[in-house]
């Protein structure tokens, strides 16, 4: 493992590096070479999902970097379509034989899905079956907010070990945070330099904002650096993604300098409160068609 990423424990004890690489809407055919590159660059981290249909590719890439399976931390999420614990149970299957490994080091579920949380929770349920069974090395949740958490535990075994939610400057979701660090959940940031704000317009690009500029040009660093540390000092993962092997360095590069207390103050006064992606108590992502193809 990279000596100098910092490292998250989780409350089962296994640890992950806290920079991870995502493959959020990477194309199929480009995945392979992007996750090639971003382990040539010194990430050990991979962050992928079933409804991102890209899992062979996240495989191949790892097969292709030489890199030891035992040396890399691969997180995958599970689909709503495959909620249910026999679904579930399958799901983790598919995801295996996509990726080629015989053991996911963290399996998720994508989406809280409260329109129908019975199956959630049966699905979680088979989470906890993998995590027993030692297909899965750590078990978590993706976009819960801090009820949905409550309902989940009420019938749930095992404390999720990550919540990987919307987080960003213009977004920071200190009530999930707070709920999350209660459990001792580790909280992770997708679209962590804000790139779901680069289609909203009328909340603005955080790329453009001239305090992160400002920062940024006080460390001669980027404004997505200054975010990445920013959440690296704070304690949270973070899963940058890109398919260009600058970018993919320039995200890899955050470990030379720090930011101070006012810096991150600064930064965290920046939040408007406003979401950027999909509400999941007013969205049911099961409306959504997306299917999860067999292996």
């Amino acid at each position: 493992m990279t000596e100098s990423v910092p490292v998250l424990t989780f409350n089962n004890g296994v640890v992950m590096p806290a920079l991870g690489f995502g493959v959020f809407q990477t194309p199929p055919d480009e995945t392979a070479t992007a996750v090639e590159t971003a382990l040539a660059t010194g990430y050990r981290h991979i962050d992928t999902a079933a409804a991102y249909a890209n899992e062979v590719g996240v495989g191949e890439g790892l097969r292709r970097s030489g890199i030891p399976r035992s040396d890399v931390f691969i997180e995958t999420k599970v689909w709503v379509v495959d909620y249910g614990y026999d679904q579930t149970l399958h799901a983790f299957e598919k995801s295996a034989a996509k990726l080629g490994v015989d053991q996911i080091d963290l399996l998720i579920l994508h989406q809280p899905m409260p329109q129908h949380f019975e199956r959630t929770r049966e699905a979680y349920r088979a989470l906890e079956t993998l995590l027993a069974d030692g297909k899965a090395r750590a078990i978590g949740v993706s976009n819960f907010m801090p009820h949905h958490l409550d309902a989940l535990m009420e019938t749930a075994t095992v404390t999720p070990a990550i919540n990987q939610v919307e987080l960003h400057p213009y977004f920071t979701q200190p009530a999930v945070q707070a709920a999350d660090a209660a459990r001792g959940v580790v909280t992770q940031a997708w679209s962590p330099i804000g790139g779901i704000t680069f289609y909203r317009e009328s909340n603005g690009s955080v790329l453009d904002d001239t305090t992160l500029a400002e920062i940024a040009a006080a460390h001669g660093k980027t404004p997505a650096q200054v975010m990445l540390r920013w959440h690296l000092q704070q304690g949270r993962s973070a899963i940058p993604k890109s398919t260009k092997p600058t970018r993919i360095a320039e995200n890899f590069d955050v470990f030379d300098f720090e930011l101070s207390g006012d810096e991150l103050a600064r930064i965290d006064a920046l939040d408007t409160g406003h979401r950027g992606g999909p509400d999941p108590d007013a969205v049911d992502p099961s409306s959504w068609g997306l299917e999860v193809p067999e292996a």
